[in-house]
């Protein structure tokens, strides 16, 4: 690890006239603090040298003291370390539900599932729903999933929607499932699952598509709800040192809400935005006519604000709810299925069309493909388009990527270096939060291949960072956390250590390396001169502690653009002059 003595950009000097001329400073030092600047030679530095919300210099207390006004606002670290705002590139950007439903993440048991329905139920007049979100059936007791029996015994005259952690199924009661017209004889929708009982009556559980039959009753927020929302999760961000995120699919409506609080100057992160691709060529040229009424990234609103970046589709589903694209049959409750391989969300011709239309127009395509065949044609897909229309730096990505064969990551290495493409989206908490479901389902084999980090730094390829919250808690700690130890939530290993990384690569992900993904590496993700000054004040130094300290790491500062965005009520930060 390098460690960095003063660098700063030619133009310091007009930043020194420029600052004399004003009465009041406009001018940040930090001062005395382990500054991680994730430069390219991992250097540490004491002091930092903000200039209107932009990195000036970077070095030692008396370095800085020298090249900085008289009259700079001065923070003392006190020794904390700082890193660059933390970044999360797969994060469905909005707090609504944990606002207004029922949240059921750290629910271990259905009858507590029951409980919280039944008390929600109290609140309301009848025929209002009940929608609630988080559960995984592998952290229950009972170990199995909810149906709408359990559901109807304490909430008969509400129709109930809760959708599972994983997001690719969920759970509706008889009264929901009577207003979607759902029964025996209704089939499957195409690429989605009615789950049926041995007499082939639906059990509520519905998966993939088939949530559709009964989600698009539920009555959406309303516009000032989704803003309570959003402004929840911009303020969640920044105390846990986050300062940007890549929306993958937003909600019909978040665009204009994003626009409003931009406008209003209240928006304390940055997002960049990706439409709704959808599962047809018509529903894809809809996402292309939106996408045309905006700049393309980098340009950007808000100078360097708000990104509308491009388009997001799906190649398979889920994992933990075993309808995700494999070459080998899925396990059941650990046990070996042989016959289930999932599916695909979207056949590969069409999915190819999809892809052309956005790739030759010069936008950049993220998709979602979980299983080992959907990721293999994915990157194949990219690797003929980019071959037949070579695009450098659209930066086309691989989101989640959990199980990628060798080809595919050997595919990933060409496409980065050749044209700065083909970047896996990846989801390490993933690992803990919902380890153990994973575990029921991959199988040993799958096991030792999920998120292959140490296989990525040895082929040279990066790979960005993130929670998929709400399926994870978002906190980037954690991610950082699971990248390093490779836990489930009840502290087995049970996906090996082989592709574990350290620290510092782990940090990466989710600073540097995630910004290139939002088109904003030369902007942020690093400290340097010339950058941005988004970052966050820790109150331990992350390369030192013990491994599993990582998640619990508290923050203490945030900046955005030099602002101050949030400051623990405990932070022993201070302002000495």
């Amino acid at each position: 690890m390098a460690r960095i003595s003063c660098v700063f950009l030619a133009f310091l000097t007009s930043f020194l006239f420029a600052a004399a001329a004003h009465a009041q400073s406009a001018d940040l030092l930090l001062l005395n603090g382990h500054i991680i600047t994730v430069d390219s030679r991992d250097s540490i530095a004491q002091a930092l040298f903000i200039h209107d919300g932009k990195i000036a210099a970077v070095g030692t207390n008396d370095e800085i003291r020298k090249l900085a006004p008289k009259d700079a606002r001065v923070l003392d670290l006190h020794g904390l370390t700082v890193t660059p705002g933390l970044i999360d590139t797969h994060c469905h950007f909005d707090e609504t539900s944990v606002l207004y439903d029922i949240t059921l993440s750290e629910v271990t048991s259905i009858k507590d599932v029951i409980d919280l329905v039944r008390k929600k139920a109290a609140t309301l007049r009848p025929g209002e729903w009940i929608q609630g979100a988080g559960w995984d059936e592998s952290k229950f007791a009972e170990r199995r999933y909810l149906t709408a029996a359990d559901l109807d015994a304490v909430a008969p005259n509400h129709p109930v929607w809760l959708q599972h952690t994983t997001g690719h199924y969920g759970v509706a009661n008889s009264a929901a499932l009577r207003l979607a017209k759902i029964t025996a004889e209704t089939k499957d929708p195409e690429a989605g699952i009615i789950v049926r009982d041995a007499q082939g009556q639906p059990t509520g559980v519905l998966k993939e598509t088939a949530m559709n039959l009964v989600y698009k009753l539920v009555p959406p927020y309303t516009h000032e709800q989704r803003r309570n929302g959003l402004l929840r999760i911009m303020a969640d961000f920044n105390k846990e040192g986050m300062t940007a995120a890549k929306d993958p699919g937003m909600e019909p409506g978040a665009w204009q809400l994003y626009e409003e609080l931009l406008n209003e100057k209240k928006s304390t992160v940055r997002v960049f935005a990706l439409f709704r691709g959808g599962r047809t060529l018509e529903s894809a040229r809809a996402a292309f006519t939106e996408l045309q009424q905006h700049p393309k990234p980098p340009q950007s609103l808000g100078d360097g604000m708000l990104f509308a970046g491009g388009v997001k589709l799906f190649m398979d589903g889920s994992g933990g709810g075993r309808t995700a694209w494999v070459y080998e049959p899925w396990y059941k409750d650990g046990k070996y299925d042989g016959t289930n391989t999932g599916y695909p969300n979207i056949e590969p011709p069409l999915y190819h069309d999809m892809v052309k239309l956005f790739h030759d127009a010069g936008y950049h395509v993220s998709t979602h493909a979980v299983g080992d065949r959907a990721i293999d044609t994915v990157v194949d897909t990219y690797a003929a388009l980019l071959k037949e229309k070579p695009t450098k730096g659209l930066r086309h990505g691989i989101i989640h990527a959990n199980i990628p064969t060798d080809h595919a990551i050997d595919t990933m290495a060409q496409l980065q270096r050749d044209y700065d493409a083909g970047y896996p989206e990846t989801q390490p908490p993933f690992m803990w939060w919902i380890g153990n479901l994973y575990v029921a389902s991959f199988g040993p084999k799958r096991e030792a291949r999920l998120m292959p980090y140490k296989t990525y730094t040895q082929k040279n390829i990066i790979w960005a960072a993130g929670s998929d919250f709400f399926v994870d808690p978002f906190p980037a700690r954690y991610g950082l956390w699971s990248s390093v130890v490779r836990k489930t939530q009840t502290g087995e290993q049970p996906f090996g250590m082989s592709e574990s990384i350290d620290i510092h690569t782990a940090l990466k992900s989710y600073t540097i390396w995630a910004a290139h993904q939002l088109f904003l590496e030369n902007r942020v993700g690093s400290l340097e001169p010339g950058k941005d000054a988004d970052l966050a004040v820790w109150d331990r130094d992350l390369y030192s502690i013990p491994s599993d300290q990582i998640k619990d790491i508290k923050c203490q500062l945030t900046l955005l653009r030099g602002q101050i965005v949030y400051k623990a009520p405990d932070s022993p930060v201070s302002n000495p002059n």
